[in-house]
Formats: C-alpha cells, sequence, structure tokens
C-alpha cells in the first residue's frame, strides 16, 4: 500500500511487526481502544491483531491495547509536541501526512462551552486515505456540460467510509487534466483538512491535476472568496460541507458562475434534502447532479438530476 510506512511511523512498536504484515490487504481504518483489541477494517473484512499471528479472528489470540501504547501513538502523531497537538482536537480530530485521518475519543474539556481539547484518550480511529486513479471513469461524463464547456453543479453524498472523499479526488484530476468529455480547466481547492491533495511543504502528495490550485488548512467560507477573487478559477471543490457559513459562500460562487462539487455526509438526496442547513441547496435546485454513494465500494453509485431523477 502506498504510504504504508508513514502508517506505521506511529504505530505503537509492540504490533508495528503485525501490522507491517497486513499492507497489501487494502486496509481502510484501524482502530486501536485502551484496553481492547486492536481492529483493523481491510478487503478481508474485520480481523484483530494477534500476539502469535499478524491477525486472527480469535479474541484469546488478540493483542490488548495497552495506556503506554496510546501514549506512544499520540507522542508520534503530535511529533512530541502535546501543546500543538491538543490544539488540533477541537474538531476531533487531526489529519496527519498523507492526508489520513486520526479520529480521538475521550475526555472532551470545555472553555466557556466550548471544546478546548480532548483529555483521557480512550481510542485512536485512524482511517487511511487511498487514491485509487480513474475511480471517477464512469461518472465524468455525468458531470460534463460538454455543450457549454463547463462542469455541472455537482453534490456526491454519501455516510462515512464510503469513498466520497476518494471519488472527489479522482474527480478533480480529471477535470484538471482534462478527458474526452471535457478540455482541461482550471480548478481550485480548499483542502481544510489536507486530506484531498494531502500538500507537504506546498506539494501535493495526491494526484488532483495539473491545472488544480490548493489552499491547504483553509476554513471553507473564507477560501472559497479567496480563491474566486485570487484565482480566476472554473471549479471551485470542496470536501465535506454543512455549516451556514459554507453555503452562504457556496451561493455567492454559484453566482459569480463557477462551477462547484462538494461532497456532503447522507444517505440520498432525500435525507440531505431534510437536513436544515443543507435542505434548502436541494429544495432550491442549486446542485445539477447529485452522485450518491452506496456502499464501501466505489462501483456502488447512482446519478441523479436537480429534480431527484434518476440519470
Amino acid at each position: 500500500m502506498r504510504d504504508f510506512e508513514k502508517i506505521l511511523r506511529i504505530t505503537p512498536l509492540s504490533i508495528r511487526r503485525q501490522l507491517s504484515y497486513m499492507a497489501d490487504n487494502d486496509i481502510y481504518e484501524i482502530r486501536f481502544r485502551l484496553g481492547r483489541p486492536v481492529m483493523i477494517r481491510c478487503g478481508m473484512g474485520e480481523m484483530l491483531i494477534g500476539v502469535r499471528l499478524p491477525v486472527t479472528k480469535d479474541i484469546d489470540q488478540a493483542y490488548i491495547l495497552t495506556a503506554a501504547d496510546l501514549k506512544e501513538m499520540i507522542e508520534y502523531i503530535s511529533s512530541y509536541s502535546l501543546y500543538a497537538f491538543e490544539s488540533q482536537l477541537k474538531s476531533g480530530f487531526i489529519t496527519i501526512d498523507g492526508g489520513h485521518r486520526v479520529g480521538i475519543t475521550g475526555k472532551v474539556i470545555l472553555e466557556d462551552n466550548r471544546i478546548k481539547t480532548i483529555r483521557d484518550i480512550s481510542c485512536i480511529n485512524l482511517r487511511i486515505a487511498h487514491q485509487i486513479k480513474g475511480c471517477a471513469n464512469d461518472v465524468i461524463r455525468f458531470i460534463a456540460d460538454r455543450e457549454r464547456g463547463r462542469v455541472y453543479h455537482t453534490m456526491i453524498i454519501s455516510p462515512p467510509g464510503c469513498g466520497k472523499t476518494t471519488l472527489l479526488r479522482d474527480i478533480i484530476r480529471q477535470i484538471s487534466d482534462g478527458s474526452i468529455y471535457l478540455k482541461g480547466m482550471d480548478v481550485s481547492v480548499v483542502d481544510e483538512r489536507s486530506e484531498l491533495a494531502a500538500c507537504s511543504g506546498g506539494l501535493p502528495a495526491n494526484d488532483v491535476g495539473i491545472r488544480t490550485d490548493i489552499l491547504d488548512c483553509c476554513p471553507k467560507p473564507e477560501g472559497m472568496l479567496m480563491l474566486l477573487r485570487a484565482m480566476s478559477p472554473k471549479v471551485i471543490a470542496l470536501d465535506e460541507i454543512g455549516s451556514k457559513e459554507d453555503i452562504h459562500s457556496i451561493e455567492y460562487c454559484i453566482n459569480s458562475g463557477i462551477s462547484l462539487i462538494v461532497t456532503v455526509h447522507g444517505n440520498g438526496v432525500e435525507d440531505v434534502a431534510a437536513k436544515p442547513v443543507l435542505g434548502n441547496l436541494v429544495r432550491n435546485h442549486v446542485f445539477e447532479r447529485y452522485i450518491v454513494l452506496n456502499g464501501k465500494k466505489l462501483g456502488k453509485w447512482q446519478v441523479f438530476d436537480s429534480r431527484g431523477s434518476i440519470l
């Protein structure tokens, strides 16, 4: 697996050898729960890190994560800068090099009724980013307005962990580089959590195309307006919209003639339409295409038009 060494570097030494045997097994999630087995979700299904064998399905043969293991992981993830680490925990996760998301649970510390940080960490959930070039091959034709040489305003909908970020990344690449359906065009990305391009030192670790400009680690509402004013994009791409501020900036960009491609959490068009903030976008037919992912495999999807009719 690409970049699996980066994953191994943040795992406890006590189980690093076992994990190294799993590098080629399409791992998409590893959960490290205090006092419980380390659980891997991968192409083989759900497996446990073993004591004698690399993996097992027998809980009696599974490795039990210790407090020292969790402390070691936190030190690796934070590069031994716990203060900087704590400041990132307000959202419940951080993104590490390579675009991999580290979710964290524990005791929430409040300050003025706002989340300050998380202490007494009990679980680290490592969601492993995947770049699958070509995964958008079959959907790109549905979002290309070939007559006008533009991209339809598109919303990608799926529950967590079903590949919407992976699909968005390849859509960005294909629009940027060009395809049989569209000439290459300038794309701007607000990569708020460094997951789409996974920039390091200004260079994207993922291939997002030759005409793509990335605003890294920037809040989406401000980022959209910055890119609109400074980069003259044809398309702006965003991952996981949802706030009122997001919606306001999206409407501003669309009224400025920019095509938007976004992702949201949901189970379908009707589900998103029922949400208090996002619902107006659907009811007002702001988006012209909806791509709904309905399974863990990227091949399971449906495309709908602005009125919710399947294409």
